[in-house]
């Protein structure tokens, strides 16, 4: 071969190898920044909604001496969480896995192996993975937040780092997977826009086994235990309110037509439960309070996320009013009627007002009510077949996380020395007898 040819075969040889990595980088994701952008939005308004929104309701609910305990707690529970999913919770959620793929992800993703910066999960292909799995994390984060409402005053803060590790590492995930990761529940075709079985009937349910196990507050039913400062409750329910834009619209994962519809359900069916429970506890209670449209409001926003994405405005109206009126009568009659001590009755409006919602995605996703599903369509499952896989979501939550909390709650038990303080600690308070701080009100 003369120099010439040579020099000639170079060339084309190196032409060939930039048009072979210019097609696999053509064969790559396709990035969207319109979509990037809402969903980086997205993903800072759901963390807004734990710390400060989640963290301000429920300070405001507790007693003065343990204002500073539950503010701890949830941004406690913010930080290992995010430390968690990052290391192994996120890969167990939301990649495939072998065998056990049904229930549980794979370890592709562990160690956020795998996550460059223009990488795509499948689940979201047009924004980076990163973006995706920090957006899915601050869903992780709040979730076990929750739970705090249920047990507040009285745990010891080991154990409620120990529990909510082995909860979201049993609980949440494996759901989270279930439903939205590619596991069997979604493949039934559930409907859960933005985490009605993932989130709230998940952390409701954990709640009341929560509250059942470590037994009532000292002096419960007997001594008043108002709450401290209704207005950190109302500034929380606000940031709540708020950052659930990002948590229901969000979820289309995308600035689309979708994402519309779904900040148009829920700012509807959050007002239309704000005056539902507020009108029912005026009827019944003779008065209306700030504690309870606050209350009522976080009950609509619950209700709505499972059909955030399909209900249209009249489906969030109906939606919305079923929960502002059951979730009062669970967080008022049904607790005193069972006599359990749900401090912030995560229960009553969590697990009950994501029933609800669960159940009635199932009614409202039809066009012909309004909705933007197929439920009823020509073609489309029927009503009862979607209710059913509806119901399938909610019982499997239930009993799944039902059971595996009440083990779990076990296992923390022997590895910390027991759950609860003692009761010097709970009558001191847990501000002081466990952070040795003292909030003050503004």
């Amino acid at each position: 071969m003369s120099l010439t040819n040579f020099r000639r075969f170079i060339w084309a040889l190196g032409l060939l190898m930039i048009c072979s990595t210019a097609h696999a980088a053509d064969a790559g994701p396709k990035l969207d920044p319109g979509d990037t952008s809402w969903m980086l939005t997205s993903t800072a308004l759901v963390l807004m909604m734990t710390v400060p929104g989640l963290a301000l309701f429920y300070a405001g609910m507790v007693r003065t001496k343990n204002v500073l305990s539950v503010m701890m707690q949830c941004f406690a529970i913010t930080s290992l969480v995010t430390i968690l999913w990052a290391v192994y919770a996120y890969s167990e959620a939301f990649t495939a896995g072998s065998g056990l793929n049904a229930i549980l992800g794979g370890t592709s993703r562990l160690f956020m192996r795998g996550v460059g910066m223009n990488t795509a999960s499948s689940l979201a292909p047009t924004i980076p993975e990163s973006v995706f799995m920090c957006f899915q994390m601050t869903f992780a984060i709040i979730t076990p937040a929750l739970i705090v409402g249920a047990f507040a005053e009285r745990m010891k803060f080991s154990a409620l780092l120990v529990f909510m590790a082995l909860w979201l590492t049993v609980c949440y995930a494996p759901i989270a997977h279930m439903v939205w990761g590619g596991g069997w529940l979604g493949a039934k075709g559930i409907l859960d826009f933005a985490g009605g079985t993932v989130v709230h009937i998940n952390a409701g349910v954990a709640g009341l086994v929560c509250a059942l196990v470590l037994g009532r507050r000292r002096g419960y039913g007997e001594v008043a235990m108002k709450p401290n400062n209704i207005g950190y409750t109302l500034i929380g329910a606000s940031l709540l309110w708020v950052g659930w834009f990002g948590f229901n619209a969000g979820s289309a994962v995308a600035a689309s037509g979708n994402a519309g519809t779904a900040m148009m359900a829920t700012q509807i069916a959050t007002a239309a439960a704000a005056l539902a429970w507020m009108f029912a506890e005026w009827v019944i209670g003779g008065k209306p309070t700030i504690l309870g449209i606050a209350s009522g409001a976080v009950a609509g926003l619950v209700a709505i996320t499972p059909a955030s994405g399909t209900a249209g405005a009249m489906g969030a109206i109906v939606i919305g009013v079923t929960a502002g009126v059951l979730c009062y009568l669970a967080a008022t009659r049904l607790k005193n009627a069972f006599g359990y001590d749900d401090s912030l009755d995560a229960f009553g409006v969590h697990c009950i007002g994501g029933i609800i919602g669960a159940l009635l995605t199932g009614i409202f996703a039809a066009p012909s009510l309004g909705g933007f599903g197929t439920v009823g369509a020509a073609g489309g499952n029927s009503f009862g077949h979607q209710f059913a896989i509806q119901l399938t979501g909610v019982l499997t939550t239930l009993i799944w996380t039902g059971v595996w909390s009440f083990v779990l709650l076990k296992i923390t038990s022997v590895l910390c020395g027991g759950l609860r303080v003692t009761d010097d600690q709970e009558a001191e308070g847990l501000d002081l007898a466990l952070h040795g701080e003292q909030g003050y009100h503004l």
